[in-house]
């Protein structure tokens, strides 16, 4: 799809949610079936994927680790959002790869250190480009891929998570 090609396509849905903003709000939503051995059934648009603990926290390493999981989301959504962008811009790319990189001290998660935070405590996103396009513009192109990147800016700002419980006894 080239610049225009994608203006053309994405011009009445801008409109509709100029138009019409709540239209433009949309839930989305992931259900995992629990599973015996630690691991948990997601129903995915490329199919079902098995989740389990990372290796480093006693899994097998068989099963897709949900941190793999979020850093695959960062880059999956980053590479979409850089494809568009640059489509939109009209900078040719002869070649882009994404990389993140996230560091996490599993001690926390596994309740040896209270005092270890639980979760990713630094991610790095790498954009290796090859283009001929002046540093100038890619720049500018990472600068609005890292703005429109929902799962990037939803990791730089978190959102409120609620919890809710529904107890089915036997």
């Amino acid at each position: 799809m080239n610049a225009e090609e994608l203006r053309t396509t994405q011009a009445p849905i801008k409109e509709k949610y100029k138009s019409h903003p709540e239209s433009a709000v949309h839930t989305m939503t992931v259900t995992g079936i629990v599973q015996p051995n630690q691991t948990c059934r997601l129903d995915t648009a490329a199919g079902p994927v098995d989740a389990g603990l990372h290796p480093a926290a006693g899994g097998s390493g068989e099963e897709a680790c949900s941190g793999d999981m979020l850093l695959e989301a960062l880059v999956a959504c980053a590479g979409v959002t850089f494809s568009a962008v640059a489509t939109a811009m009209e900078i040719p790319i002869d070649q882009a790869s994404i990389t993140a990189e996230g560091d996490l001290d599993f001690r926390g998660t596994l309740g040896v250190a209270r005092d270890v935070p639980i979760g990713f405590s630094a991610i790095r996103l790498k954009f290796d480009v090859q283009s001929a396009a002046p540093q100038e513009k890619i720049d500018k192109l990472v600068q609005l891929t890292e703005r429109y990147c929902v799962i990037y800016q939803t990791l730089r700002q978190p959102m409120e998570i609620s919890t809710n419980l529904s107890l089915n006894a036997n």
